[in-house]
């Protein structure tokens, strides 16, 4: 019987917003079901005052989930963490140490240092030195057959954690974080990172640890960065993840790569760096082309095979050509505008369409390299899915049905368009006529499929389509054989019968200012939230 994940939640900075947090997480466990474990980084506590905090330590108020903190990142709050080697701080709230190991009664393996980086002697009780990271490597790393470890949490980011990945942010990674925790991170190898401080959130790509072609395979990496508690901008300060245990694991299973997976951000030229020196920043490399070397892309959630030549394994299905120069679409590429981005979840991400027909017309699109829908993984399809019941459920709470369609011509990364029309405007079945009527006047054969067919079912990977799907799931699907009006689409869409704006037929008539692209894409995250299923996961 395969062993039921363990169900963790992560918090960033608290700073004494207990009341915010808890009901947070009442309100996530009453919506998804109870979680396993709280794991909160950065300053718990806050320069506010300790009211708040007396109702938990006195019990006239109780931590809905069992929560583990770590300790002081300043002087001002060393006063709360008495015990260097963890203790009870509330029911249900436990500081874990300075520094350590905590196993679950599951398996689970997390590590935790706590505090910032200090270089100097004596250490303050705030920080963590040089030795205790040299430690933590070598209780660890020194024990036979040690592979890694499934959780890390630190309260400052690892330097150089950018590297090789998708964009940070504000946050400088070549200057910004602890060259100690990212020695730390790459002796320990761990399957996820957290980490806090900067106010802001973060999920870098996940990164590889072994290299390839010269060693074996080893499990990917995933660092996220988790923004504080209640901050007015609405960054994500929680993060919810299901986990088995490394050690329950099937070896070749753990070991399997995800599609969006990159070089390790920590190393140059193959090798670490010594312990309590400064990391050399690892030689840039364009972010965008880890998607390209990828020949392969199955996998569990969040995983993908990625694997080398010498794999016993066999092989998947040839995919078709990569693109030879830069994608805008993958979501590491330098050359996607990140204003438009509104959402990200493990496989997929959502982003508001340039030019697009509407303010809340949005893509669906892969993080990894795909081409078409028929080319996704198990995982990517499942979360595609869920991004159209929730984009559904999201657009019928404002009195509107979403329209779907793909154009697998003449184009190199999946985008599912998602085009919401008032259900004031017509009824399905009036949508449904003009796709139908507008293909007959071009000679475009669009043919009506099972509402439950696969369109793998009906185009191989490489095969040149157009489909459209409508909000009772019927499907219009046009193999194309020689030519295809690239705007076919949204000239439906825009067209009298539907939303009767044909001046919007082609997007590079609708472009506005980049500012404008930020206030729409602000209003739509923030509308968006309370349907956002990414934190359930």
């Amino acid at each position: 019987m395969a062993q039921k994940p363990l169900r963790l939640l992560a918090c960033g900075d608290v700073e004494g917003k207990f009341d915010v947090l808890f009901n947070r997480v009442r309100a996530i466990q009453k919506k998804s079901g109870n979680f396993d474990l709280l794991l909160c980084i950065g300053n718990f506590f806050g320069s506010t005052p300790d009211a708040e905090w007396e109702e938990y330590k006195t019990g006239i108020k109780k931590a809905p989930i069992q929560t583990y903190v770590l300790g002081a990142n300043n002087q001002e709050t060393v006063k709360y963490f008495q015990d260097a080697d963890g203790c009870e701080l509330a029911e249900n709230i436990t500081y874990l140490g300075r520094k350590g190991v905590f196993t679950g009664t599951s398996g689970v393996q997390i590590v935790y240092l706590s505090g910032t980086e200090s270089l100097n002697e004596p250490v303050p009780g705030y920080s963590f030195s040089p030795k205790d990271v040299s430690s933590l490597r070598t209780m660890l790393c020194s024990t036979p057959q040690f592979k890694g470890v499934d959780i890390l949490l630190t309260s400052p980011w690892p330097k150089y954690v950018g590297n090789f990945g998708n964009s940070s942010g504000e946050v400088d990674t070549k200057k910004c974080g602890s060259a100690l925790v990212s020695s730390l991170a790459t002796g320990l190898k761990p399957r996820y990172h957290f980490a806090a401080l900067e106010k802001t959130y973060y999920e870098r790509l996940p990164y590889r640890n072994h290299i390839v072609l010269q060693e074996n395979a080893q499990h990917a990496t995933r660092f996220i960065a988790l923004a504080n508690v209640g901050n007015p901008e609405k960054k994500k300060y929680l993060y919810a993840f299901s986990i088995v245990p490394m050690k329950l694991m099937d070896a070749a299973e753990l070991v399997k790569q995800p599609p969006d997976v990159t070089e390790n951000p920590y190393r140059k030229c193959g090798k670490e760096a010594s312990i309590g020196k400064q990391i050399p920043a690892p030689e840039e490399e364009s972010a965008c082309q880890f998607f390209f070397d990828l020949n392969e892309r199955q996998g569990r959630k969040r995983s993908s095979t990625g694997r080398d030549s010498k794999s016993p394994h066999p092989k998947q299905p040839r995919k078709p050509p990569q693109p030879l120069g830069p994608c805008w679409f993958c979501l590491a590429s330098p050359e996607v505008e990140k204003h438009l981005v509104v959402n990200i979840g493990t496989h997929c991400y959502l982003a508001l369409a340039k030019g697009g027909l509407s303010d809340d017309h949005v893509l669906i699109l892969p993080i990894g390299h795909y081409q078409s829908v028929v080319e996704l993984s198990a995982e990517v399809v499942e979360e595609v899915e869920k991004y159209k019941a929730t984009l559904r459920k999201f657009f019928k709470s404002r009195g509107k049905r979403c329209i779907l369609f793909e154009r697998n011509y003449k184009s190199h990364h999946l985008q599912l368009q998602v085009v919401p029309v008032p259900l004031s405007r017509c009824a399905t079945d009036d949508i449904k006529d003009a796709f139908i009527t507008q293909a007959q006047e071009q000679q475009i054969e669009l043919l009506e499929i099972p509402e439950h067919s696969d369109i793998k079912q009906i185009a191989q990977p490489g095969a040149a389509y157009f489909y459209v799907e409508l909000d009772t799931g019927e499907k219009l699907f046009h193999r194309i054989k020689k030519n295809f009006p690239l705007q076919f689409g949204r000239e439906v869409l825009a067209s009298e019968a539907i939303l009767n704006i044909p001046d919007k037929s082609d997007w590079r008539q609708c472009q506005i200012s980049k500012e404008e692209e930020e206030t729409l894409a602000r209003r739509f995250r923030k509308d968006f939230e309370p349907f956002d299923f990414t934190l359930d996961d």
